[in-house]
C-alpha cells in the first residue's frame, strides 16, 4: 500500500472510531439516535459468528464476569430455542441482542450496533498524528465542546446548558468563559435535561467551578482490566473564577444519562446543588466500543462508578431529584425557587418589585404548562 493510501486508511479508521463511540457514549441521552442507514440482510452463519464474537467479549471485558457468564447461558438457551432464526434484518438483529443482554445485565450502557459502513479493524494502539490531533481538536471547537448556552436570565439568574462532557485539556478554556460569564449572578442553573455523558475527566473539571481550592473526592472508577480504580477529585487550580457560597440548581430528565448523572450524584451527595426534574436514566458503567465484525459493534462496560459517600451508584435506579417534576417544567420550577430566596435579601425597592413581577410571569407560565399535562 503507498503511504497516501496507507494516510488515507488511517484518517476514516479515526473518523470511523470517533463516529462509533460518539454513538455508543451517548446512548441513553437525547442525542442517542443513530442517524437512518440502510439495512442489511444476514444469514445463519453471520448470526452465529456475531453472536460467539460478542459473548466472548463481554467474557473478556465486561466489568462483573459473573453477570457475563449469565448471559452467555441467556444467550445460548435463546439460541438452542431458535429464537434467532428468523430474523434476516442485520438493524432487528442488534436491536434484539441488545434487549436480550439488558434484560440480564440491567446495564443500559450494554448495547450491540450495526453498522451499514464497514467498521474497520483496530491496529495496535499508537499515539495519534499530528493531523489527527488537529483534526480532533477541529471537531471538538465545532461543537463547542458540548456548551449550547450560557445566559444571564431576569433577576440575575445564571443559566448553563451544555449537551456532553468532552476533553478537559481542550474545553478548558471554554468552561472557563462560561463559568466566568456567570460569576456575578445570585443563583445558577445548571441544565442536563439533554446531557448524554462523556469523559469524567470533564466532569470534575466543572465541578471544580462549584468549590472551593481544597480538593474534594467526587467519583470512584473501579476498572477490571488491572483490577484497579481510579479516583476523580476537584481541582485545585482552574482557569477561571470560581462560583462559591451561591445556590446551584441542576435541572435532569429521563434522558439524563452516564456522566451528566455522575455530575447530578456528585452535587446532590456533597449537597452543593438541588436537582431538579425527572430520575435520570440509570447508567453508571463506562467501558468503551468494540469491532465484533465488519458490521457490528457493541458498547461493553469495563469498569463501574463508586461514590466515596454511599459506596455505590446510580446503575438501573438512576439520580433521584430533590423536586420531582416533569422536564418540561423544570427550568420554570428552579427559576422560581431561586428567585422566591433571593426576594427577600433586596434592599432596592425597584430590583425587589422586578424579581416579585418576574416571579408571578413564572408562575403563570408554569401554572399554563400544567395545565397541558393534566
Amino acid at each position: 500500500m503507498s503511504r497516501r493510501k496507507s494516510s488515507k486508511a488511517s484518517r476514516t479508521l479515526v473518523r470511523l472510531v470517533i463516529i462509533l463511540l460518539l454513538a455508543f457514549m451517548f446512548v441513553g441521552g437525547a442525542v442517542a439516535q443513530q442517524p437512518e442507514q440502510p439495512d442489511l440482510t444476514i444469514d445463519a452463519a453471520t448470526r452465529t459468528k456475531v453472536i460467539d464474537a460478542i459473548l466472548k467479549r463481554l467474557n473478556d471485558s465486561y466489568v462483573f464476569p459473573e453477570v457475563a457468564k449469565k448471559m452467555e447461558q441467556s444467550i445460548r438457551e435463546r439460541v438452542e430455542k431458535k429464537e434467532y432464526d428468523q430474523i434476516t434484518s442485520s438493524k432487528q438483529f442488534a436491536s434484539q441482542l441488545t434487549k436480550d443482554l439488558q434484560a440480564v445485565s440491567k446495564d443500559k450502557h450494554l448495547r450491540v450496533r450495526y453498522s451499514h459502513e464497514v467498521i474497520p479493524e483496530r491496529g495496535p494502539r499508537r499515539e495519534p498524528t499530528a493531523e489527527e490531533r488537529e483534526q480532533r481538536k477541529r471537531d471538538l471547537t465545532w461543537s463547542n465542546h458540548g456548551f449550547a448556552k450560557v445566559e444571564r436570565m431576569r433577576g440575575n439568574i445564571g443559566y448553563l446548558e451544555f449537551f456532553n462532557f468532552m476533553d478537559e485539556e481542550l474545553g478548558a478554556d471554554t468552561v472557563a468563559a462560561a463559568m466566568n460569564f456567570i460569576n456575578g449572578t445570585e443563583a445558577l442553573i445548571i441544565d442536563m435535561r439533554n446531557n448524554g455523558g462523556g469523559n469524567p475527566a470533564m466532569v470534575a473539571l466543572v465541578c471544580s467551578y462549584l468549590f472551593g481550592p481544597e480538593p474534594v473526592h467526587l467519583n470512584d472508577l473501579y476498572w477490571r482490566e488491572g483490577d484497579r480504580t481510579q479516583e476523580f477529585w476537584t481541582k485545585k487550580e482552574i482557569a477561571g473564577k470560581r462560583y462559591l457560597n451561591k445556590d446551584v440548581y441542576v435541572l435532569t430528565s429521563n434522558r439524563t444519562f452516564s456522566g451528566a448523572e455522575e455530575f447530578s450524584y456528585n452535587l446532590k451527595n456533597l449537597k452543593r446543588a438541588t436537582i431538579v426534574g425527572e430520575t435520570t436514566g440509570g447508567g453508571a458503567h463506562p467501558g468503551g466500543g468494540f469491532r465484533i465484525s465488519e458490521h457490528f459493534g457493541m458498547f461493553v462496560p469495563t469498569g463501574r462508578a463508586i461514590s466515596p459517600i454511599t459506596k455505590t451508584n446510580w446503575e438501573g435506579t438512576g439520580v433521584t431529584p430533590d423536586v420531582v417534576v416533569p422536564a418540561d417544567q423544570a427550568l420554570l420550577v428552579a427559576r422560581v425557587m431561586a428567585l422566591k430566596k433571593l426576594q427577600p435579601t433586596l434592599t432596592n425597592p425597584d430590583l425587589k418589585a422586578g424579581v416579585a413581577e418576574e416571579i408571578q410571569k413564572l408562575e403563570k407560565e408554569l401554572n399554563a404548562l400544567k395545565s397541558k399535562s393534566e
